[in-house]
């Protein structure tokens, strides 16, 4: 997987009260800092004498190159009290995550005077912002060197590579919804009119010819994928099943690329398995792996989440799209997350144990990965909707101890497993849910305020828990 980079908008501001060579200081050794994080810095570099934003006449200017250089998100550090008028007129302009900050303020000196006054200037840009409508995140005023800065900023950048990855999003959809899945039923009119993110369907018949291509010709991708099947272990199947999961494999990707696709949803059950007789789990795990997310049944929502999720561990580990499937039999608040074998391998428990195997629930088709995931923490989500009305539900836990399981899967537990039963059953949600490794709930809220028409429905931790994380 290729881990995201953010094209940051650098626009550190000041006013003329306080000390401008204070401020020309605190610009610099902030933008040094920022180096050390996955950003490609857009700065002032030009557009005056100090790189700081001060003055209206600089505002256009601004604008445009941030503009130009299509910025993911945009950092305003308050350098001494900074100019809150010129900060919400860029913000409002750009409408991309917006950082709020200034550096915890020096002492007075010996005659009582202060070169900055950041925190003073960070309360005025935070009510001009309000009334321009600009959605932003706020640290809290600290030492540059500090955590609350350093994990603070981390966590912003995660926010932003969020929203990157919705806005514009298109997703692969092979085939129309299984026929007895009415729940995950979609409105393609709404995702494109509410979150500009578009389907791009393509026929079982297309799905085929670009897979028999990839094996007829051997391309390169087609063969990397058998080196991967044979790498990890064969329980079952034939050659022939084996160069069909790896065609299939190479064609989606193909497909997906061909039209800007960042994830899939496919129409696995049962119609693929029918036509191509193996299981497609096996080729959606390994893009996966790859960073492009295929999710089953055609659960567009669910592709819409698992792009989500990835984006908040910027990229680095794929997620898994699993079934909330049955209560632990011994523990109440404790739940199997499973799905047939669509586990991508990097998270496999025991890879020496995992197999590439075959369906034992649907007719001992070949293509499955077989593997218990490793243990750790982990992120639960799920955007969904109805009646006008879109949520992402976020919840944390832990994997546990249960029992063996075939396919993929892994054992949750949380602090109370009734109230997110219940909270999934009276939805808007259905059994699907994307899951990642790592506590990601602030992220996902915070990302929600930059997601018009998105409201975040939290589950575990508190609300209130997950806000004070920025603290």
């Amino acid at each position: 997987m290729k881990k995201s980079v953010i094209r940051l908008g650098y626009c550190p501001t000041r006013r003329d009260v306080f000390s401008r060579e204070a401020a020309i200081e605190y610009g610099k050794r902030i933008r040094k800092v920022l180096t050390e994080y996955p950003v490609e810095i857009i700065d002032l570099a030009g557009i005056n004498e100090e790189e700081l934003l001060f003055s209206d006449s600089d505002v256009p200017a601004v604008i445009r190159r941030f503009r130009e250089a299509e910025v993911d998100a945009v950092f305003f550090p308050h350098c001494n009290f900074g100019s809150e008028n010129c900060v919400a007129q860029v913000a409002a302009a750009l409408k991309v995550p917006t950082l709020l900050w200034g550096p915890r303020d020096d002492a007075p000196d010996g005659d009582g005077f202060r070169n900055r006054d950041s925190q003073c200037g960070l309360f005025a840009t935070g009510k001009v912002l309000r009334r321009h409508n600009v959605a932003f995140t706020y640290l809290t005023n600290s030492a540059l060197d500090s955590t609350t800065f350093r994990e603070g900023f981390d966590k912003f950048l995660r926010v932003a590579n969020v929203v990157k990855a919705v806005r514009g999003l298109k997703i692969l959809q092979i085939s129309t919804r299984p026929a007895l899945f009415c729940s995950v039923i979609c409105n393609e009119n709404e995702l494109i009119e509410r979150f500009g993110i578009q389907c791009c369907p393509v026929t079982l018949d297309d799905l085929v010819t670009e897979m028999q291509y990839q094996i007829d010709s051997e391309s390169a991708a087609y063969r990397a994928a058998l080196v991967q099947i044979d790498s990890i272990g064969v329980c079952g199947g034939s050659d022939l099943d084996r160069q069909r999961v790896a065609g299939l494999k190479a064609a989606i990707r193909v497909l997906a690329e061909a039209r800007g696709c960042r994830a899939a949803a496919v129409q696995c059950w049962d119609s693929m398995q029918h036509l191509l007789n193996v299981m497609p789990c096996m080729a959606n795990a390994m893009l996966c792996d790859e960073g492009l997310p295929v999710v089953c049944e055609t659960d567009i929502h669910g592709a819409i989440t698992a792009v989500m999720t990835q984006a908040a561990n910027m990229d680095t580990e794929a997620q898994f799209f699993a079934d909330i499937t049955v209560r632990h039999p011994y523990d109440d608040n404790a739940e199997l997350l499973w799905h047939c074998g669509n586990a991508p391998y990097s998270l496999a428990k025991d890879p020496a144990a995992a197999r590439v195997a075959c369906n034992r629930y649907n007719a001992d088709r070949f293509g499955i990965a077989e593997w218990e995931l490793k243990e750790g923490e982990v992120t639960i989500a799920r955007f969904d909707g109805d009646h006008g009305d879109y949520r992402l539900l976020i919840g944390e836990a832990a994997t546990t101890q249960g029992p063996k399981n075939v396919g993929s899967y892994m054992w949750v537990k949380v602090g109370n497993w009734p109230l997110w039963e219940h909270r999934l059953v009276k939805g808007p949600y259905i059994h699907h849910v994307s899951v990642v490794y790592g506590h990601y709930g602030d992220i996902l809220l915070e990302a929600c305020r930059y997601i018009p028409g998105l409201t975040p429905d939290v589950v575990e931790p508190a609300l209130s828990d997950l806000e004070t994380r920025w603290l």
